[in-house]
């Protein structure tokens, strides 16, 4: 299968992906494709192609929820306290939906805002059907405040070697970075630690950490602050965050556009905590970047403006995807391009339509069918998208 007539971001020009299988078999200036080859294609005007996006924290059963909280806190302690009294009628509405709905539906809203791969924080959850990738190989941690035993199960002298993931530092009173410096202290077999949050982490702090994760709309909405991550970088590796829909929205590109303009990181460095960077901390090989011989985790969408910049990357919205490849396997794409796939001979079978912002979208798996099983549960739930 070709991809033809796409701006790579980050490159300048038109180009042609070629995928077979899984992998990206070949990259070629646009001005070599040819319609008359019998291989299927799909062209494209005025789009951009991306690597499948990773995100690295999200809690997928929590995705249900709307953005839940009553004030700014000083900390996810006191949040924590505040809506398990002041809310506690809508989480248990959400709650009553079973949990493997919930999960299946964080999936699809990783999904519709063009993430292939997503951290799981929390218990290993059994997942029926991967259609993106959830990464559990990793040992979640809570937090310091909420995990039971935690000294413990950093330093049990048999736990497998694997990198600890945990809360820290989410909060902007001095409990929280004096949290940070209690977990450095009982990390006494030197686990490999990615901090999530890390709102009151200091540049000594974080070169105790292989990375951190950045959730800046989580953080400004509970707390009205964010990390340094302009000084954090300086020490650690950088990864993107969008946390559940419990404190976000569960739009990605709003977060994006609101991490973009806090200037904390420049546009290469924040397009690269969702691919390149998240890549190599969690050895996820040959993905994070559009190139030969990668897996073939490929967004194609179509912004309001082509740019040579990272305008037109950070200007889009989940409508705007025209194509998402899951490992070489089309799990969405926008009816603009239905008469090609029709062309191509696709089977339809396996998908379902919605609409996304009035936009019609034909996806893997029964999307209509999950939304009305959600309803059975919780007849007021509001979702981002409609069915068809």
């Amino acid at each position: 299968m070709q991809l033809c007539n796409v701006h790579i971001v980050g490159k300048e020009g038109l180009y042609n992906l070629r995928i077979d299988n899984e992998i990206i078999t070949a990259i070629s200036e646009n001005k070599n494709y040819s319609e008359k080859n019998n291989e299927p294609s799909i062209y494209f005007n005025d789009a951009i192609a991306f690597p499948g996006l990773i995100n690295s924290h999200d809690h997928l059963d929590f995705n249900l929820f709307p953005q839940t909280g009553n004030r700014i806190y000083n900390n996810y302690i006191e949040w924590g306290k505040d809506i398990q009294h002041t809310n506690r009628k809508q989480i248990d509405a959400v709650l009553k939906i079973p949990q493997p709905l919930r999960i299946q539906w964080g999936m699809y809203k990783n999904l519709f805002n063009g993430i292939t791969t997503v951290v799981n924080h929390g218990a290993k959850l059994h997942i029926a059907d991967n259609f993106i990738t959830t990464l559990q190989s990793s040992r979640s941690l809570h937090s310091v405040e909420f995990e039971k035993n935690w000294k413990l199960k950093l330093n049990h002298p048999f736990a497998k070697k694997q990198i600890y993931i945990i809360h820290v530092g989410e909060g902007t009173a001095d409990v929280a970075h004096k949290e940070i410096n209690r977990l450095i202290k009982w990390n006494l077999l030197k686990r490999k630690l990615i901090a999530v949050h890390g709102v009151a982490m200091n540049k000594k702090q974080a070169s105790a950490f292989k990375a951190l994760v950045w959730c800046p709309a989580s953080n400004y909405f509970l707390l009205n602050k964010t990390a340094a991550v302009s000084t954090l970088k300086k020490k650690t590796s950088i990864l993107f965050g969008t946390d559940s829909t419990l404190t976000a929205h569960w739009n990605l590109w709003e977060h994006l556009r609101l991490a973009r303009n806090t200037h904390l990181l420049n546009d290469t460095e924040l397009f690269k905590s969702l691919t390149a960077q998240p890549a190599s901390v969690f050895n996820l090989q040959q993905s994070g970047k559009i190139d030969t011989h990668y897996i073939a985790d490929i967004v194609v969408a179509k912004p309001d403006v082509i740019s040579n910049n990272f305008d037109s990357f950070f200007s889009l919205n989940p409508w705007d995807i025209q194509l998402i490849l899951y490992k070489g396997k089309i799990m969405l794409f926008d009816e603009d391009i239905k008469d090609q796939m029709d062309a191509i001979h696709f089977s339809y079978s396996s998908f379902s339509k919605i609409y996304i912002h009035e936009k019609i979208k034909y996806v893997y798996g029964d999307v209509p069918g999950l939304m009305k099983q959600i309803v059975s549960f919780y007849p007021g739930i509001i979702f981002p998208v409609k069915a068809l």
